[in-house]
């Protein structure tokens, strides 16, 4: 549904974004995260045609980024989505529809179920008058209008209170039930985590590694065993009446069994804890920092023993 081969943005000589390829399936949900400044946003708009790439290509629903057809099949939301605040919210969304060329029955009808669907009530009121949650849940119902396939969200609930965030990541996750294809970035990655299919982590421009949530656990994170013991073992801590020691091999773990054992004691529970997104988010940004920074040096990196 999306592809991006070798995507370079320069500005001025800089590169925001340099040398993107990723691939989005009809259905999916694609998360792009990354620092302040790592090329989300530029990416973002490069896969609208709202920008034109310095070099590599774009294609949307096999159309040309920036073609008319393309941009029928697409909705954008940005992170700043300024709206035309002397209007109601039903006014603005039939003069979007009509740019669409969306038929006034069919305008009607969608309006009336999106906003439904946003629990958005005050349909007549001016949007200047809104709220901040309620001028988002409009932009939205904008992005919508034209029934696209594909939905590019840049950071949805920005900015927004908990609940309304809440709202509008369950709405994003409902359009995905229904078979939109959707690329969106957020700064809040427990949100990215229990809704994306699949995550690219962006740093300085580059996109430094990309997988489903299990692939980049197993390629980035890190797993801790939590052991608990009857008996002290060596490096334990007493933790409400029994002995705590946290490890990151199964061969540790066996060598704390063993020790408990010849105690007189037993291995009384085990945790599993594994690296959550923000973590091995933490840990990719880092190694792709040092690996520019000796990039930029003129060292390689070293190879792993």
């Amino acid at each position: 549904m999306i592809e991006a081969r070798d995507l370079r943005k320069e500005y001025g000589g800089f590169a925001a974004v340099e040398g993107s390829t990723f691939s989005v399936e009809a259905g999916e949900v694609f998360g792009v995260i990354g620092p302040n400044g790592a090329g989300k946003t530029t990416t973002l708009k490069m896969l609208a045609g709202l920008i034109e790439p310095t070099s590599g290509s774009v294609s949307v629903a096999g159309y040309e980024a920036g073609e008319t057809e393309m941009r029928y099949q697409l909705g954008f939301l940005p992170e700043e989505s300024p709206l035309y605040e002397e209007m109601t919210a039903r006014t603005y969304l039939h003069f979007f529809a009509d740019l669409y060329d969306v038929p006034e029955d069919t305008a009607a009808r969608r309006i009336h179920e999106t906003l439904d669907e946003l629990d958005l009530e005050h349909r007549d009121r001016q949007i200047g008058d809104m709220s901040k949650g309620m001028k988002r849940k409009v932009a939205i119902a904008r992005s919508l209008i034209n029934d696209p396939d594909v939905l590019i969200y840049d950071e949805p609930a920005s900015g927004l209170d908990p609940l309304t965030t809440n709202y509008i990541i369950e709405f994003t996750s409902r359009l995905a039930e229904e078979g939109k294809t959707i690329v969106f970035s957020a700064h809040n990655l427990f949100h990215v985590e229990s809704i994306c299919d699949r995550v690219a982590i962006m740093s300085e421009g580059e996109i430094v590694a990309k997988g489903d949530l299990e692939q980049l656990q197993e390629e980035h994170g890190e797993t801790t065993y939590h052991v608990y013991t009857t008996v002290e073992v060596p490096d334990s801590v007493a933790k409400n009446g029994r002995y705590h020691r946290a490890v990151e091999t199964m061969a540790e773990v066996e060598s704390i069994r063993e020790s408990a054992q010849q105690a007189g004691g037993s291995v009384a529970d085990i945790r599993t804890k594994e690296s959550s997104l923000e973590e091995v988010f933490l840990n990719v940004a880092e190694d792709g920092r040092e690996t520019r920074r000796r990039r930029r040096q003129g060292a390689e990196p070293e190879p792993e023993a």
